[in-house]
């Protein structure tokens, strides 16, 4: 069970709506607002214990009102037993996670270095106190028990930076049904160049691509090279015109626009 503190409700409904994938346990409709239930109702004896609650929309839980979930779903019993297996299952995965994220936790403090650790649900209780819009940055920012009070982040561009990956371990392309198609992939380097270098390609009036272009380059064993640029892309640029600003790391990065005015 969780703590009952002040964060006690909306961990547990960030629980319950993972456990359940944002779906109505009885009727599996989502993008609906979702309500907590009691499986066995409160005025039967039921408990608060995560076992017995499921994630309901308002219809569903109005329908069940104080019934046994037996009596609710009695011309249902596929949908009572995929509810009763479900409801006492834990979550696999996140047994996973948190197993690995304590002892990641304990190498890091091992360090010496100051950590802290927080929760998605007092993230959103951060944001929202501080009235501040959903952004995955803004989340960044309120993860922790230290947030201050007042964060100031109007005007602020933040870089978004995103793992890409430096290549794919596929040697060659295929279609849906597994077989290959094209040519084997050839090499990851050519004249010095790796796709998704960022470089910057001057290249002469005479040519198709003439100007000046920045941006991710796509390289071609021949030696004629594709540029990803932020208009898209310049195809058929000679490698000889290319100068690399940025060897690839395996991650791409965005300056995000500021935050609108918020209260």
């Amino acid at each position: 069970m969780y703590q009952r503190g002040t964060l006690f409700g909306t961990e547990l409904r960030h629980y319950l709506l993972a456990k359940w994938e944002h779906r109505c346990a009885y009727c599996q409709t989502t993008g609906v607002p979702l309500e907590i239930d009691h499986v066995i109702p409160q005025s039967r004896g039921g408990s608060d214990r995560v076992a017995n609650l499921v994630i309901a929309c308002r219809l569903c839980n109005q329908q069940k009102g104080d019934q046994a979930i037996e009596d609710f779903l009695a011309d249902r019993p596929e949908v009572l037993a995929r509810v009763q297996a479900q409801r006492k299952a834990p979550l696999k995965d996140a047994a996973a996670v948190n197993a690995t994220r304590w002892a990641i936790y304990e190498r890091l403090k091992a360090t010496g270095l100051p950590v802290e650790t927080g929760s998605g649900g007092l993230t959103k209780w951060n944001r929202q106190n501080r009235a501040l819009p959903k952004a995955h940055w803004v989340d960044a920012a309120c993860c922790g028990a230290s947030t201050p009070e007042q964060l100031r982040l109007l005007h602020i561009r933040p870089w978004l930076i995103t793992a890409s990956g430096r290549q794919r371990r596929q040697m060659r392309n295929v279609d849906k049904c597994g077989f290959p198609v094209g040519k084997p992939k050839g090499s990851s380097r050519v004249r010095g160049f790796r796709t998704g270098d960022l470089v910057k390609a001057s290249c002469p009036p005479h040519l198709k691509a003439k100007g000046v272009h920045v941006g991710r380059v796509l390289v071609r064993t021949r030696g004629i090279f594709d540029v990803q640029t932020k208009h898209g892309r310049v195809k058929d640029i000679p490698a000889r015109c290319c100068q690399r600003l940025q060897q690839a790391d395996g991650y791409t990065y965005q300056l995000a626009a500021a935050l609108p005015p918020h209260g």
